[in-house]
């Protein structure tokens, strides 16, 4: 398990990660649970503040890398 103590988005493609967020978007609005929107405001939040871009930045760029 040490190697596990950080992760690293290194081998995740553009439309997999776009695919976790639109699926916590989904999950959270369908069930109601807040701990999905918020894993995935939390996710979305982090990588904007490591590539210095606006959350809606962010998104645009995730949907048009992934078409």
């Amino acid at each position: 398990m040490e190697n596990f103590k950080n992760v690293s988005l290194n081998d995740l493609s553009i439309q997999d990660l776009l695919l976790i967020i639109k699926a916590l978007e989904y999950t959270n609005e369908n069930t109601n649970l807040n701990v999905f929107g918020d894993l995935r405001n939390n996710i979305v939040k982090e990588l904007c503040f490591l590539t210095e871009t606006t959350e809606e930045e962010f998104l645009s760029y995730l949907e048009s890398a992934s078409e």
